[in-house]
């Protein structure tokens, strides 16, 4: 048997009196902090509704998002995720922008009204791979990359090496791949190492976590042509090259 007292109406609620009360569930959480173009999920779970409604209102310009599963806003990045048999009534926000930062209020129609505040929180928090240009390495020499993520509010995560857009497999055959990873309070720093590269070795690596933009950067296995391509720190050499070869050209033009 659930007990009601006052304890049961955390910051942010107000309750009404009466036989068949109906209240918010204290358990879920009323701060909510996720990063740009991830999905958000408030929670609101009611007791004994009853006929009454549950709505959705974005504080900030006071609109009506969502009434019970209806959707009021043009936004499709808003729905509700609704489920009367567990008294849940979410509501969910796919792809987060930094816009939708605010306080939420899943309100109920009782008399008086009562309602439950959750503030949601947008984190603009990027991936960085170093080098972060186009990584031009001999046949045979070791790519490193470092991947760091500055976390912020949220705690340390995983993070996942892909190339060309399937998951690095650490334990294949090829061998020679290794992962250093280092978490504190401040970020994680993730270490992708493959030594004895191969051709097949070149194309697009990205690192990727959970509430976080990835970063990607091309890497350029070379068999021993264009010798000034083949520098460990990018493309810095091959840039300072041409422009030299340009320059010489011209002056060579002028005093013809």
């Amino acid at each position: 048997l659930f007990h009601l007292n006052d304890d049961t109406f955390g910051k942010g609620e107000k309750s009404q009196r009466g036989p068949k009360k109906t209240y918010f569930f204290k358990d879920t959480p009323q701060k909510l902090t996720v990063a740009i173009g991830q999905a958000a999920v408030l929670l609101c779970r009611v007791k004994n509704l009853g006929n009454r409604t549950v709505s959705w209102i974005r504080k900030r310009d006071l609109h009506i998002l969502t009434s019970m599963s209806v959707t009021y806003t043009s936004d499709a990045r808003f729905t509700v995720v609704g489920n009367p048999e567990t008294d849940d009534w979410n509501l969910r926000i796919d792809y987060v922008q930094p816009r939708d930062a605010d306080i939420y209020e899943c309100q109920v129609n009782t008399e008086p009204k009562i309602y439950r505040a959750v503030e949601l929180k947008v984190l603009d928090i990027q991936a960085r791979i170093t080098p972060s240009q186009e990584l031009y390495i001999r046949k045979g020499s070791t790519i490193s990359l470092t991947c760091t993520i500055e976390l912020q509010d949220l705690p340390p995560s995983n993070v996942t090496w892909y190339h060309a857009g399937a998951v690095i497999d650490f334990d294949g055959p090829r061998g020679g791949v290794s992962l250093e990873t280092e978490k504190g309070k401040l970020g994680t720093t993730s270490k992708l190492l493959i030594t004895r590269a191969q051709l097949n070795d070149s194309g697009n690596y990205t690192c990727a976590s959970s509430k976080v933009t990835p970063a990607s950067v091309m890497v350029h296995v070379l068999n021993g042509e264009h010798p000034a391509a083949m520098q460990h720190g990018g493309t810095g050499d091959v840039n300072r090259r041409l422009v030299l070869l340009v320059l010489i050209f011209l002056v060579d033009t002028m005093f013809r």
